[in-house]
C-alpha cells in the first residue's frame, strides 16, 4: 500500500509537506504543490479519510437526504449540481435515499451524525413544505426545493414559481390571449400555490375577470398517489361555446392530457389553442409536436447554489435570509400562436 512517506520520498519533500498539500493548507509554494500532486497521481496514493476525520473536527463530507430525487430523471439535476461544487470543492458526497418513509429518513439523520456529516442537504423531488424527520439530531442544513413549516431558520433555496407562472401568463396576455384556461397542479405543493396565485393576479393586472378564465383542478391527494383529473377538465374545457383560446397547464406532464384532450376534439395547437406547461421536463416539452412553450425549473443552479451555501452555513457564515429563489426560465417554443 503506497503510503504518505512514499509521495513524501517520490516529491522529495517532507512527510508534513504532503499532509499540507493533502489539506489544502498554505505555506507550501506552488511549484511544490505541483511536485506533490504530480507524486500522488503517479503513485496511486489515497488519503487515509479516517486518520483525517481524527485529526479534524470535520468530515469534509456533505450528505443529501432525498426522497425520490436520485430515482426520478427530472430532478437528477439537482444531485448533479450538487455533485459538481462538490467536485469543485474538494468536498465528498454521501447520498441517501428515504423513499418517502419517515421510518427510514429518521434512521438515515442517525446514520449521518455517527459518521460525523459536517452539513445535510435535504431535498425534494416536489417543490413543498415539509419538516425533516431529524429528531433530536441536529446538523447544519439547507433544504433544497422545499422549505420548513416549523422551522423558520432552516435555510431553503427553492425555484422562483411564482416568477416563473408570471412570465408564462403574460407571455400569453401579449400575444393577444384574452380567453385563457388554467389547469392547477396538485393543492398539497407549494408550487401549485404559487403559480396559480401569479396566474390570477396577472390576469388581473390587465383587467381579465372569472368569465374570461376557466380554472379546474387538474390533479389532487398524496404526492405519488394523486387522482387525476387533467383530461376530464381540458376536455370540459375545450367543449364550451366561448373555449379558452389559450391554456395553462400546472405542469408538463399535465399538458401531455391537455395535447390528448385537444387532438382528440378534433382541434389544432397552436391553430385553436394554444398551450403552454411549466417544468420544462425535456423527454415532455421537446417530445410533444408543436414543442411546449413552457418556464424552465432551475434544478442544476439549486444543487450547485444550495451546496455552496450549505458551505457558509458549516463554516459559520450567517444562514438569512432564510430563503433564497432562483428564477425560473420562459422557453418558447411552438406551441402558442398570436391572437
Amino acid at each position: 500500500m503506497v503510503s504518505i512517506v512514499s509521495v513524501a520520498k517520490a516529491a522529495g519533500v517532507s512527510n508534513k509537506t504532503v499532509s499540507r498539500v493533502i489539506n489544502g493548507e498554505p505555506y507550501v509554494t506552488e511549484e511544490t504543490r505541483e511536485r506533490v500532486e504530480k507524486a500522488i497521481r503517479d503513485l496511486g496514493y489515497i488519503p487515509n479519510m479516517a486518520a483525517r476525520l481524527i485529526r479534524s473536527s470535520r468530515s469534509n463530507t456533505f450528505g443529501i437526504i432525498t426522497d425520490y430525487v436520485s430515482t426520478t430523471p427530472y430532478s437528477v439535476d439537482i444531485v448533479r449540481g450538487i455533485q459538481d461544487w462538490a467536485n469543485a470543492n474538494g468536498k465528498t458526497i454521501l447520498m441517501a435515499n428515504t423513499g418517502g418513509s419517515s421510518e427510514r429518513e429518521a434512521e438515515i439523520w442517525k446514520i449521518f451524525q455517527s459518521h460525523r456529516i459536517d452539513g445535510v442537504l435535504y431535498v425534494t423531488m416536489y417543490h413543498r413544505i415539509v419538516d425533516p424527520e431529524a429528531g433530536d439530531v441536529s446538523i447544519p442544513t439547507v433544504m433544497i426545493n422545499c422549505r420548513s413549516q416549523t422551522n423558520e431558520l432552516l435555510p431553503s433555496i427553492e425555484p422562483d414559481d411564482f416568477q416563473g407562472a408570471q412570465d408564462l401568463t403574460r407571455y400569453l396576455i401579449e400575444r393577444g390571449h384574452r380567453r385563457i384556461g388554467y389547469i392547477k397542479l396538485n393543492p398539497v405543493l407549494l408550487g401549485a400555490e404559487l403559480r396559480l396565485k401569479a396566474f390570477r393576479q396577472t390576469t388581473g393586472e390587465v383587467g381579465l375577470g372569472e368569465d374570461d378564465l376557466s380554472i379546474r383542478l387538474g390533479m389532487e391527494g398524496p404526492v405519488g398517489a394523486e387522482e387525476n383529473y387533467v383530461f376530464a377538465a381540458a376536455t370540459e374545457m375545450l367543449r364550451q361555446k366561448n373555449r379558452p383560446t389559450a391554456i395553462m397547464s400546472g405542469n408538463d406532464e399535465m399538458a401531455i392530457q391537455v395535447y390528448i384532450a385537444t387532438l382528440a376534439l378534433g382541434l389544432r395547437i397552436p391553430e385553436d389553442v394554444s398551450i403552454v406547461g411549466f417544468d420544462d421536463f425535456r423527454t415532455v416539452s421537446t417530445a410533444l409536436k408543436p414543442e411546449l412553450t413552457t418556464a424552465a425549473l432551475p434544478y442544476y443552479h439549486l444543487g450547485f447554489q444550495g451546496a455552496e451555501w450549505l458551505n457558509n452555513v458549516v463554516a459559520g457564515g450567517n444562514v438569512r435570509p432564510s430563503t433564497r429563489v432562483i428564477s425560473c426560465k420562459l422557453v418558447e417554443r411552438t406551441s402558442v400562436r398570436s391572437v
